[in-house]
């Protein structure tokens, strides 16, 4: 024959409930989030990454890309200053690109780069002369091989097919990029690189926000005393920025980018920089592949 409870039983219960849990860790929870195995990877970054951008469908039909706007180029040396303002174009297929920014200026005309999947070119100001972001592509070549620069305005976006690429991903925690709080991702091409590449991927949107690339080129040792004294070294820092992200042909793309270049030597340094606004979207459209070599127009 079953018991009736007392009314105090309830009350009991309730009271032994709470001395248990008074017993316990009060945070537990913060103890299991501190694990090591709980820590987010790359890997969970660049897969939620992928889930901004698109869905797969979307992602592998748009095998060719074409954007295009207005760009604005700002350039910075010691006590000169000046802006012009003009076009830019991004082309791709596949892992190829095209990149060409134009202006109408005597003395800077523009910009191009060019990757068609084997070779990289990048075009000249004046016979012979190219510019310092140039120069800078020209010698770390793989920000364009590895299809990193122009981010994912790019069918080259290295994450859209990352096993063909081998390259190492590591995450770095996180770190503010204008007020957001953002994930590092630090990337190793597998040919290697005397970049450090770090990516930052928005910890709420997982939109890809900004690239950072760094170099530092040492003192090379003079011919003499004096040579060698003169002889200074060199940092160099490029970085991407994408925002205002807007949806084109399923895919979640930004429609502001802005590149710029810093220079810092002993005795100075320079600051180059280009606001490109985007509204112009086009896929699947065929791109004439003589376009990915600028050396040969």
């Amino acid at each position: 024959m079953f018991k009736t409870r007392t009314p105090r039983a309830p009350r009991a219960l309730a009271l032994a409930c709470a001395l248990l849990a008074a017993l316990l860790p009060s945070t537990p929870r913060a103890a299991v989030a501190a694990r090591p195995d709980d820590k987010m990877r790359a890997e969970d970054v660049i897969a939620k990454h992928l889930e901004a951008l698109g869905p797969q469908a979307a992602r592998a039909a748009a095998k060719t890309r074409i954007v295009a706007g207005t760009s604005r180029a700002i350039f910075k040396a010691r006590s000169t200053s000046g802006a012009i303002d003009g076009q830019v174009v991004i082309a791709s297929d596949s892992n190829k690109v095209v990149f060409g920014m134009k202006f109408d200026a005597p003395n800077y005309p523009g910009e191009r780069f060019g990757f068609d999947g084997k070779k990289f070119t990048v075009g000249y100001l004046t016979p012979g002369v190219r510019s310092q972001i140039g120069n800078f592509a020209l010698t770390n070549s793989e920000i364009f091989k590895e299809g990193l620069v122009g981010g994912t305005l790019t069918s080259a976006w290295p994450f859209l097919n990352l096993s063909e690429r081998k390259a190492k991903l590591e995450y770095g925690g996180t770190e503010k990029v204008n007020d957001r709080l953002a994930h590092k991702i630090k990337y190793y091409p597998a040919k290697g690189s005397d970049l450090k590449i770090t990516l930052y991927f928005d910890a709420e949107t997982f939109q890809h926000v900004r690239t950072q690339y760094e170099r530092i080129v040492g003192a090379r040792m003079g011919t003499d005393v004096n040579n060698s004294a003169s002889q200074q070294e060199t940092r160099y820092k490029i970085i991407e920025e994408f925002g205002d992200y807007k949806e084109e042909g399923k895919l979640k793309l930004p429609h502001s980018y802005k590149l710029q270049l810093e220079i810092n030597k002993t005795a100075g340094g320079s600051l180059d920089r280009w606001e490109m606004q985007l509204d112009q979207f086009a896929f699947d459209q065929e791109i004439d592949d003589r376009m990915f070599n600028v050396e040969a127009d």
